[in-house]
C-alpha cells in the first residue's frame, strides 16, 4: 500500500495527521459505545428494542466530518452511532438508553427515540423510513430560513422501498431542497439480504425517475465517505437539489439484540471484519503512513473505554424518571 507521502509527492502535513487521527477516534468512541451498550443489555440494564451499529462506523463518521454548524441530522432506529458523532454527549445518551431521567429524551424514549437540537440531531425513529419526510421537511426548512444548512437524512435498504421515501424524493427534487439522502445499505433489511427485498439493488439510483443525481460509495473507507461527502455537501448548499448517496457498508451483530442472525454465515461476518473493517484499515494507513504510532493507538483506545466506562456509571448512578413523567412533553399548546 503505497503512503500518504507516495500518493501525494510530499509528506502529510501535521493538519492531515490530526484529521486522520480524529476520524479514527471517533469511529472507535463509537465501536467502543455500542460494545458497552451491548454489555449492558445483555445484563438487563438496557431494556426493550437495542439496535448496534457496529460495523457500519465509517458511513456516520466521515459524513459529519463533511458537516458544518447549523446542519441537520436524522435517522431511524440504528441511531447511537449518529448520535455521537454529532457530538452529544455519551453519559446522556447512555443514560437514555438505561431510561434514567439524566437521559437526552428524560428517560422515556430509549435507544429509539432521542433528539438534540443543540446539536441539530432530531432523532432516531422507530417506524421504517418514517424520518425521511421529516428529514425532507427539515430541508425545507433550512432552504425557507436561508441558513445554509444541509440535512443529512440517514435510511436503510429495507426502507429505500417504502413508499414515503419517493413522496419525499419528489418533493426535495420540486423545490430543488438541500437535503443528501444517505442508504446505509447493510445488506440486510431486518433477516432479508437486499437481493431478496429489491427488484433493482443499485440502491444509489432511485431517485433517477426525479432527476436526483446518485453514487454508491464504499461506506467502510471514511477517507472516502469524507471525500464524497464534502463534494455533495457542496452540491446541495449551491441550491442544486438533493442527491442519494448509497453507502455500501455492513453491520456485524445482528439486526437487533434479539436478532441471532442465522440468515448469514459466521464466515461471511468473519471475512468482512478480516479484510474491510473501517477502523482497522484507518489504523494501517496510519501506522503505515507513520501519522501515528502503536502507543498513541494504543493510547486513543484507553481514553476512548474510559468514557464509555465513566458513561455507562453515569447512567447506573443516575434516577429513573419520576412518575409524574408520564404526563409531561405530550401536548404543546400553540
Amino acid at each position: 500500500m503505497a503512503t500518504a507521502k507516495q500518493k501525494s509527492g510530499k509528506a502529510p502535513s501535521q493538519s492531515d495527521a490530526d484529521n486522520l487521527l480524529k476520524l479514527y477516534r471517533d469511529m472507535l468512541l463509537i465501536r467502543r459505545f455500542e460494545e458497552k451498550a451491548g454489555q449492558l443489555y445483555g445484563m438487563g440494564l438496557i431494556g426493550g428494542f437495542c439496535h448496534l451499529y457496529i460495523g457500519q462506523e465509517a458511513v456516520v463518521v466521515g459524513l459529519t466530518a463533511a458537516t458544518r454548524q447549523g446542519d441537520s441530522f436524522i435517522t431511524s432506529y440504528r441511531d447511537h452511532g449518529h448520535m455521537l458523532a454529532c457530538g452529544m454527549d455519551p453519559k446522556g445518551v447512555m443514560a437514555e438508553l438505561t431510561g434514567r431521567s439524566t437521559g437526552y429524551s428524560k428517560g422515556k424514549g430509549g435507544s429509539m427515540h432521542m433528539f438534540s437540537r443543540e446539536k441539530g440531531f432530531f432523532g432516531g425513529h422507530g417506524i421504517v423510513a418514517a424520518q425521511v419526510p421529516l428529514g425532507t421537511g427539515l430541508a425545507f426548512g433550512h432552504k425557507y430560513r436561508e441558513d445554509g444548512g444541509v440535512c443529512l437524512c440517514f435510511l436503510g435498504d429495507g426502507a429505500v422501498n417504502q413508499g414515503q421515501v419517493y413522496e419525499s424524493f419528489n418533493m426535495a427534487a420540486l423545490w430543488k431542497l438541500p437535503v443528501i439522502y444517505v442508504v446505509e445499505n447493510n445488506k440486510y433489511g431486518m433477516g432479508t439480504s437486499v437481493e431478496r427485498a429489491s427488484a433493482s439493488t443499485e440502491l444509489h439510483r432511485r431517485g433517477d425517475a426525479y432527476g436526483i443525481p446518485g453514487v454508491a460509495v464504499d461506506g467502510m473507507d471514511v477517507l472516502e465517505v469524507e471525500k464524497l461527502a464534502r463534494k455533495w455537501l457542496a452540491h446541495a448548499r449551491e441550491g442544486k437539489g438533493p442527491v442519494v448517496l448509497e453507502m455500501k457498508t455492513y453491520r456485524y451483530r445482528g439486526h437487533s439484540m434479539s436478532d441471532p442472525a442465522k440468515y448469514r454465515s459466521k464466515e461471511e461476518v468473519s471475512k468482512v471484519r478480516a479484510e474491510h473493517d473501517p477502523i482497522d484499515t484507518l489504523a494501517k494507513k496510519l501506522l503505515e503512513g507513520k501519522l501515528a504510532s502503536e502507543e498513541q493507538l494504543k493510547e486513543i483506545d484507553r481514553q476512548v473505554k474510559e468514557i464509555c466506562t465513566d458513561a455507562a456509571e453515569f447512567s447506573q448512578s443516575s434516577p429513573e424518571p419520576d412518575l409524574g413523567e408520564l404526563y409531561t412533553d405530550v401536548l404543546v399548546e400553540a
